[in-house]
């Protein structure tokens, strides 16, 4: 089994060096000495979410914290190109399944995206609440896929926004059951940000598909089936970290 991956404060990494000795406390520590139970000797990862990660052996375990030893360090570069995906609110935590398996696929930011026929509505506290649930299952999943880099999750978006974040991207793109392109066909840029919208369980309205390509999005399938919210998006992320940073 690989080593687990905790993350320490941003910027706690920037002036360790090999042979240092770092303290694993806070949530993290009481995850990885109390629920894991790390005992002496054993390996680890631990990351400061700017790319810095260290790795080491557990050379003491206290009450909700540990200590380690720095054996390596290592700085992982930005992903380029940069992944996107813009996922519309959906019922029964579809869209929380939606942004795990994008972020241990390679997605870099998500955007939640209030769609015309999104059942779910994000108001007040509530909007608060679900924002922070879905930047706790990115947290989760960027340490399961042992990521250095945590995706960003972006504010509350409308149709405006995810248009002006299409018009903004090198390439765009709308998973949509109807278009004839197909994702497997489309070029990627060298670099920059690939953009992809999934709309929600109802589907992309005809006015907002008719506003996305009108930002310059392309409308693309994966295939002759009809994926759920759930799971389109993470095809689409897989397909696209095949044909660049799994090659």
């Amino acid at each position: 089994m690989s080593a687990p991956l905790f993350f320490v404060g941003e910027g706690v990494l920037t002036d360790v060096t090999v042979g240092d000795a770092l303290r694993l406390e806070g949530p993290e520590g009481r995850h990885a000495a109390t629920v894991t139970r790390l005992a002496v000797g054993e390996e680890l990862l631990a990351a400061d979410g700017s790319g810095r990660v260290a790795r080491g052996r557990v050379t003491a375990v206290g009450r909700d914290e540990l200590e380690l030893r720095v054996d390596d360090l290592r700085d992982v570069p930005l992903p380029d190109p940069r992944f996107t995906l813009v996922q519309a609110l959906a019922k029964g935590d579809r869209d929380l399944l939606a942004i795990e398996t994008g972020t241990e696929l390679g997605v870099d930011e998500v955007v939640p995206w209030a769609a015309a026929r999104s059942v779910v509505v994000w108001r007040g506290d509530r909007a608060a609440r679900a924002r922070a649930k879905w930047e706790r299952t990115v947290l989760a999943a960027t340490k399961q896929a042992r990521r250095a880099r945590v995706p960003v999750v972006a504010g509350l978006a409308d149709r405006a926004t995810v248009v002006e974040r299409l018009r903004g991207a090198d390439l765009a793109l709308v998973l949509h059951e109807e278009a004839t392109e197909p994702l497997a066909a489309v070029d990627l840029p060298p670099s920059g940000e690939v953009v992809l919208v999934v709309g929600p369980e109802g589907g992309i309205s005809p006015e907002e598909h008719r506003a996305f390509l009108g930002a310059g999005a392309r409308s693309v399938r994966l295939g002759d089936t009809v994926l759920r919210t759930s799971t389109a998006g993470a095809a689409a992320i897989a397909l696209l970290s095949g044909r660049s940073r799994w090659a």
